[in-house]
Protein backbone atom coordinates (compact mmCIF):
# COMPACT_ATOMS: atom_id res chain seq x y z
CA UNK A 1 0.00 0.00 0.00
CA UNK A 2 1.52 3.31 -1.06
CA UNK A 3 0.20 6.65 -0.53
CA UNK A 4 1.32 9.11 -3.80
CA UNK A 5 2.56 12.12 -4.15
CA UNK A 6 2.74 13.94 -7.34
CA UNK A 7 2.93 17.78 -7.47
CA UNK A 8 1.92 18.31 -3.97
CA UNK A 9 1.46 21.31 -2.27
CA UNK A 10 1.95 19.94 1.50
CA UNK A 11 5.73 20.05 2.66
CA UNK A 12 7.27 17.01 3.03
CA UNK A 13 7.37 17.22 6.42
CA UNK A 14 3.79 16.77 6.63
CA UNK A 15 4.15 14.31 3.34
CA UNK A 16 6.54 11.86 5.88
CA UNK A 17 4.18 12.44 9.07
CA UNK A 18 1.26 10.99 7.15
CA UNK A 19 3.30 7.99 6.71
CA UNK A 20 2.59 5.44 3.39
CA UNK A 21 -1.04 4.87 4.33
CA UNK A 22 -3.40 7.01 5.94
CA UNK A 23 -6.76 6.19 7.81
CA UNK A 24 -8.92 8.40 6.39
CA UNK A 25 -9.10 11.17 3.55
CA UNK A 26 -11.80 13.78 4.30
CA UNK A 27 -13.03 15.38 1.26
CA UNK A 28 -14.72 18.52 2.33
CA UNK A 29 -13.62 21.49 4.35
CA UNK A 30 -17.13 22.76 5.65
CA UNK A 31 -18.68 22.20 9.09
CA UNK A 32 -18.98 18.91 8.43
CA UNK A 33 -15.96 17.76 6.85
CA UNK A 34 -13.65 19.53 9.24
CA UNK A 35 -15.69 18.40 12.52
CA UNK A 36 -14.94 14.75 10.97
CA UNK A 37 -11.22 15.13 10.54
CA UNK A 38 -11.06 17.04 14.17
CA UNK A 39 -12.61 13.62 15.77
CA UNK A 40 -10.70 11.32 13.49
CA UNK A 41 -7.28 12.93 14.86
CA UNK A 42 -8.88 12.69 18.22
CA UNK A 43 -9.78 9.16 18.07
CA UNK A 44 -5.67 8.86 16.89
CA UNK A 45 -6.28 8.00 13.28
CA UNK A 46 -3.84 9.50 10.25
CA UNK A 47 -6.22 11.87 8.70
CA UNK A 48 -6.07 14.33 5.67
CA UNK A 49 -8.62 16.90 4.54
CA UNK A 50 -8.88 17.51 0.81
CA UNK A 51 -11.40 20.15 -0.36
CA UNK A 52 -11.08 23.55 -2.58
CA UNK A 53 -12.10 25.77 -0.01
CA UNK A 54 -11.80 25.91 3.81
CA UNK A 55 -14.92 26.77 5.20
CA UNK A 56 -17.11 25.89 2.32
CA UNK A 57 -20.13 27.62 2.56
CA UNK A 58 -19.54 29.63 5.88
CA UNK A 59 -17.49 31.36 4.06
CA UNK A 60 -20.30 33.11 1.69
CA UNK A 61 -22.59 33.15 4.98
CA UNK A 62 -23.52 36.17 5.79
CA UNK A 63 -24.36 36.29 8.97
CA UNK A 64 -24.94 32.98 11.53
CA UNK A 65 -26.39 33.75 14.70
CA UNK A 66 -27.16 31.43 17.28
CA UNK A 67 -24.99 29.18 16.42
CA UNK A 68 -24.10 27.25 19.81
CA UNK A 69 -21.23 29.59 21.65
CA UNK A 70 -22.07 32.63 19.28
CA UNK A 71 -25.31 34.43 19.19
CA UNK A 72 -24.03 36.16 16.41
CA UNK A 73 -21.07 36.04 13.95
CA UNK A 74 -20.30 36.83 10.28
CA UNK A 75 -19.67 33.00 8.30
CA UNK A 76 -16.18 33.83 7.18
CA UNK A 77 -15.64 34.41 11.10
CA UNK A 78 -17.13 30.98 11.84
CA UNK A 79 -15.45 29.24 9.12
CA UNK A 80 -11.85 30.50 10.61
CA UNK A 81 -12.93 29.84 14.13
CA UNK A 82 -13.13 25.78 13.00
CA UNK A 83 -10.11 25.94 10.61
CA UNK A 84 -8.12 27.07 13.64
CA UNK A 85 -9.63 24.45 15.63
CA UNK A 86 -9.20 21.97 13.18
CA UNK A 87 -5.10 22.95 12.68
CA UNK A 88 -4.27 23.00 16.45
CA UNK A 89 -4.89 19.22 15.79
CA UNK A 90 -1.91 19.45 13.40
CA UNK A 91 -4.34 18.02 10.24
CA UNK A 92 -3.00 18.59 6.83
CA UNK A 93 -5.50 20.48 4.72
CA UNK A 94 -4.67 20.29 0.89
CA UNK A 95 -6.67 22.71 -1.30
CA UNK A 96 -6.74 20.39 -4.37
CA UNK A 97 -10.38 18.96 -6.41
CA UNK A 98 -10.67 15.34 -6.05
CA UNK A 99 -12.28 13.64 -8.98
CA UNK A 100 -12.22 10.28 -8.48
CA UNK A 101 -12.87 8.06 -5.29
CA UNK A 102 -12.28 4.01 -6.36
CA UNK A 103 -11.87 0.97 -3.84
CA UNK A 104 -8.80 -1.77 -4.70
CA UNK A 105 -7.71 -3.90 -2.57
CA UNK A 106 -9.79 -3.36 0.53
CA UNK A 107 -8.86 0.36 0.66
CA UNK A 108 -9.59 3.36 -1.00
CA UNK A 109 -7.25 5.56 -4.15
CA UNK A 110 -8.68 8.98 -3.64
CA UNK A 111 -7.59 10.49 -6.98
CA UNK A 112 -6.75 14.68 -7.15
CA UNK A 113 -6.51 17.39 -10.14
CA UNK A 114 -3.40 18.36 -8.91
CA UNK A 115 -1.57 16.57 -6.05
CA UNK A 116 -1.57 12.71 -7.28
CA UNK A 117 -3.61 10.34 -5.71
CA UNK A 118 -3.91 9.16 -1.88
CA UNK A 119 -4.32 5.66 -1.04
CA UNK A 120 -6.92 5.38 3.03
CA UNK A 121 -8.67 2.37 5.10
CA UNK A 122 -11.49 5.22 4.69
CA UNK A 123 -13.07 7.96 3.00
CA UNK A 124 -15.77 10.51 4.73
CA UNK A 125 -17.08 12.93 1.66
CA UNK A 126 -18.53 16.02 3.27
CA UNK A 127 -18.74 17.61 -0.07
CA UNK A 128 -21.71 19.70 0.95
CA UNK A 129 -24.26 21.19 -2.23
CA UNK A 130 -23.24 23.63 -4.78
CA UNK A 131 -24.98 26.95 -5.73
CA UNK A 132 -28.14 26.78 -8.48
CA UNK A 133 -27.70 28.78 -11.01
CA UNK A 134 -30.63 31.07 -12.90
CA UNK A 135 -29.70 29.03 -16.59
CA UNK A 136 -31.07 32.12 -18.45
CA UNK A 137 -28.80 34.17 -21.16
CA UNK A 138 -25.95 36.31 -19.86
CA UNK A 139 -25.53 35.11 -16.63
CA UNK A 140 -22.37 33.46 -17.87
CA UNK A 141 -21.30 36.71 -19.80
CA UNK A 142 -21.68 38.31 -16.48
CA UNK A 143 -20.37 36.14 -13.94
CA UNK A 144 -17.99 38.38 -12.10
CA UNK A 145 -19.08 41.53 -14.13
CA UNK A 146 -22.60 42.05 -12.24
CA UNK A 147 -23.52 38.50 -11.65
CA UNK A 148 -22.29 37.32 -7.69
CA UNK A 149 -23.67 34.26 -5.54
CA UNK A 150 -21.43 35.40 -2.49
CA UNK A 151 -23.40 38.58 -0.83
CA UNK A 152 -20.22 38.87 1.75
CA UNK A 153 -17.89 38.92 -0.72
CA UNK A 154 -19.51 41.26 -3.51
CA UNK A 155 -22.11 43.63 -1.48
CA UNK A 156 -19.46 46.53 -0.50
CA UNK A 157 -18.86 46.34 -4.75
CA UNK A 158 -22.39 47.74 -5.08
CA UNK A 159 -22.14 50.95 -2.87
CA UNK A 160 -24.64 53.65 -3.89
CA UNK A 161 -26.06 51.18 -6.92
CA UNK A 162 -29.47 49.55 -7.80
CA UNK A 163 -29.21 45.64 -6.93
CA UNK A 164 -31.23 42.93 -7.84
CA UNK A 165 -31.34 39.68 -5.09
CA UNK A 166 -33.13 36.19 -6.93
CA UNK A 167 -34.70 33.73 -4.41
CA UNK A 168 -37.06 33.88 -1.36
CA UNK A 169 -35.26 31.56 1.22
CA UNK A 170 -33.33 32.83 4.47
CA UNK A 171 -30.45 33.01 2.13
CA UNK A 172 -31.69 36.29 0.00
CA UNK A 173 -33.14 37.69 2.84
CA UNK A 174 -29.83 37.96 4.49
CA UNK A 175 -28.67 38.98 1.00
CA UNK A 176 -31.24 41.71 1.00
CA UNK A 177 -30.73 42.84 4.39
CA UNK A 178 -26.91 42.97 4.33
CA UNK A 179 -27.42 45.11 0.87
CA UNK A 180 -29.24 47.90 2.36
CA UNK A 181 -26.12 49.15 4.12
CA UNK A 182 -24.33 49.75 0.31
CA UNK A 183 -26.55 49.49 -2.08
CA UNK A 184 -29.35 53.01 -2.84
CA UNK A 185 -32.21 50.04 -4.22
CA UNK A 186 -32.59 46.45 -3.80
CA UNK A 187 -34.58 44.80 -5.56
CA UNK A 188 -35.97 41.42 -4.29
CA UNK A 189 -37.22 38.75 -7.61
CA UNK A 190 -39.30 35.65 -5.84
CA UNK A 191 -41.01 33.38 -8.24
CA UNK A 192 -43.80 33.34 -5.11
CA UNK A 193 -46.33 35.00 -3.67
CA UNK A 194 -45.24 35.03 -0.26
CA UNK A 195 -41.32 34.55 0.98
CA UNK A 196 -39.76 31.29 2.47
CA UNK A 197 -37.88 32.86 4.68
CA UNK A 198 -38.12 32.58 8.49
CA UNK A 199 -39.72 35.10 10.08
CA UNK A 200 -37.31 36.78 11.82
CA UNK A 201 -35.64 37.46 8.44
CA UNK A 202 -39.24 38.69 7.02
CA UNK A 203 -38.36 42.48 8.81
CA UNK A 204 -36.62 43.21 5.08
CA UNK A 205 -40.96 43.54 4.06
CA UNK A 206 -40.31 46.86 5.83
CA UNK A 207 -36.97 48.52 4.92
CA UNK A 208 -37.53 51.29 2.31
CA UNK A 209 -34.47 50.76 0.00
CA UNK A 210 -35.83 47.39 -0.50
CA UNK A 211 -38.82 46.21 -3.20
CA UNK A 212 -40.34 43.30 -3.30
CA UNK A 213 -41.45 41.71 -7.21
CA UNK A 214 -43.77 38.71 -6.21
CA UNK A 215 -44.21 36.01 -8.78
CA UNK A 216 -41.57 37.13 -10.78
CA UNK A 217 -38.31 35.08 -12.47
CA UNK A 218 -36.01 36.62 -14.37
CA UNK A 219 -35.60 35.64 -18.00
CA UNK A 220 -32.56 37.14 -19.33
CA UNK A 221 -29.39 39.76 -18.55
CA UNK A 222 -28.04 42.27 -20.99
CA UNK A 223 -24.86 44.61 -20.25
CA UNK A 224 -22.22 45.24 -22.45
CA UNK A 225 -18.85 45.11 -20.32
CA UNK A 226 -20.81 44.60 -17.70
CA UNK A 227 -24.62 43.66 -16.58
CA UNK A 228 -26.56 46.43 -16.74
CA UNK A 229 -30.41 45.23 -17.22
CA UNK A 230 -32.33 41.91 -16.51
CA UNK A 231 -35.61 41.01 -18.41
CA UNK A 232 -38.17 40.02 -15.78
CA UNK A 233 -41.57 37.91 -16.62
CA UNK A 234 -44.62 38.21 -13.95
CA UNK A 235 -45.13 34.41 -13.93
CA UNK A 236 -48.81 34.89 -13.47
CA UNK A 237 -49.62 37.52 -16.61
CA UNK A 238 -46.72 36.47 -19.17
CA UNK A 239 -45.96 40.49 -18.79
CA UNK A 240 -42.19 41.20 -19.56
CA UNK A 241 -40.45 44.14 -18.64
CA UNK A 242 -36.89 45.48 -18.28
CA UNK A 243 -34.78 46.31 -14.79
CA UNK A 244 -32.30 48.54 -14.31
CA UNK A 245 -29.75 47.01 -12.37
CA UNK A 246 -26.02 47.36 -11.62
CA UNK A 247 -25.63 44.03 -10.53
CA UNK A 248 -27.44 40.46 -9.16
CA UNK A 249 -27.07 38.25 -6.47
CA UNK A 250 -28.23 34.80 -7.17
CA UNK A 251 -29.47 32.97 -3.91
CA UNK A 252 -31.83 30.11 -5.04
CA UNK A 253 -31.01 27.37 -3.13
CA UNK A 254 -28.12 24.70 -3.89
CA UNK A 255 -27.56 20.88 -5.39
CA UNK A 256 -25.57 18.05 -4.48
CA UNK A 257 -22.54 17.16 -6.81
CA UNK A 258 -25.44 14.35 -8.03
CA UNK A 259 -22.84 13.22 -11.09
CA UNK A 260 -19.72 12.77 -8.86
CA UNK A 261 -21.52 10.37 -6.19
CA UNK A 262 -23.37 8.16 -9.18
CA UNK A 263 -19.37 8.21 -11.08
CA UNK A 264 -17.73 7.02 -7.33
CA UNK A 265 -20.91 4.51 -6.98
CA UNK A 266 -22.59 5.68 -4.26
CA UNK A 267 -26.39 5.47 -3.69
CA UNK A 268 -28.47 8.12 -3.97
CA UNK A 269 -32.13 9.54 -3.11
CA UNK A 270 -34.10 10.33 -6.36
CA UNK A 271 -32.79 14.48 -5.90
CA UNK A 272 -28.81 12.93 -5.83
CA UNK A 273 -28.29 13.45 -2.41
CA UNK A 274 -26.29 10.30 -0.82
CA UNK A 275 -28.07 7.36 1.16
CA UNK A 276 -26.66 6.72 4.85
CA UNK A 277 -27.93 5.58 7.59
CA UNK A 278 -27.65 6.95 11.46
CA UNK A 279 -24.10 5.71 11.52
CA UNK A 280 -23.21 7.60 8.20
CA UNK A 281 -22.41 4.54 6.33
CA UNK A 282 -23.10 4.44 2.64
CA UNK A 283 -23.80 1.40 0.49
CA UNK A 284 -20.08 1.18 0.14
CA UNK A 285 -18.11 0.01 3.02
CA UNK A 286 -15.76 2.07 4.81
CA UNK A 287 -16.87 4.97 2.81
CA UNK A 288 -18.89 7.66 4.99
CA UNK A 289 -20.93 11.18 4.04
CA UNK A 290 -21.53 13.35 6.26
CA UNK A 291 -23.90 16.82 6.21
CA UNK A 292 -25.73 18.46 3.66
CA UNK A 293 -25.04 16.12 0.85
CA UNK A 294 -26.62 13.21 2.30
CA UNK A 295 -30.36 11.98 2.79
CA UNK A 296 -29.78 12.51 6.58
CA UNK A 297 -30.00 15.75 6.46
CA UNK A 298 -33.19 17.38 7.58
CA UNK A 299 -34.92 19.24 3.94
CA UNK A 300 -35.87 22.89 5.34
CA UNK A 301 -33.69 23.04 8.07
CA UNK A 302 -30.13 22.89 7.05
CA UNK A 303 -27.72 23.61 10.02
CA UNK A 304 -24.00 23.80 10.90
CA UNK A 305 -24.98 22.25 14.48
CA UNK A 306 -26.65 18.96 12.50
CA UNK A 307 -23.87 19.16 10.10
CA UNK A 308 -21.06 18.93 12.63
CA UNK A 309 -22.55 16.35 14.52
CA UNK A 310 -22.76 14.25 11.00
CA UNK A 311 -18.88 14.81 10.67
CA UNK A 312 -18.29 13.96 14.22
CA UNK A 313 -20.53 10.44 13.65
CA UNK A 314 -18.63 9.75 10.66
CA UNK A 315 -15.16 9.98 12.06
CA UNK A 316 -16.48 7.33 14.82
CA UNK A 317 -17.91 5.34 12.23
CA UNK A 318 -14.80 5.16 10.47
CA UNK A 319 -12.80 4.74 14.22
CA UNK A 320 -14.71 1.31 14.45
CA UNK A 321 -14.00 0.48 10.89
CA UNK A 322 -10.36 0.50 10.93
CA UNK A 323 -10.65 -1.71 15.02
CA UNK A 324 -12.11 -3.85 12.94
CA UNK A 325 -9.73 -4.19 10.25
CA UNK A 326 -7.11 -4.28 12.85
CA UNK A 327 -8.29 -7.03 14.57
CA UNK A 328 -9.10 -9.45 11.90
Amino acid sequence: MKLFVRRITLSEDVVEKLGRFLDTVVVGGGPAGLAAAMYATRFGLSTLVITQEVGGQLTKAVLIEDYMGFQSIQGPELAKVFEDHVRKYGVPILLDVVEDIRREDNSFVVRTRDSGDFRSATVIIAVGERRRRLGVPGEEMFNAKGVSYCAPCDAPLFRGKAVAVVGGGDAAAQAALLLTEYASKIYLIHRRDKLRAQPHYQKLLRHRKIEILWNTIVKELRGDDALREAVIEDVKTGEKRVLQIDGILVEIGAEPPAEFFKKIGLETTEDGYVKVNEAMETNIPGLYAAGDCTSAMPRGFKQIQIAAAHGAIAAYSAYNYILKLRSA
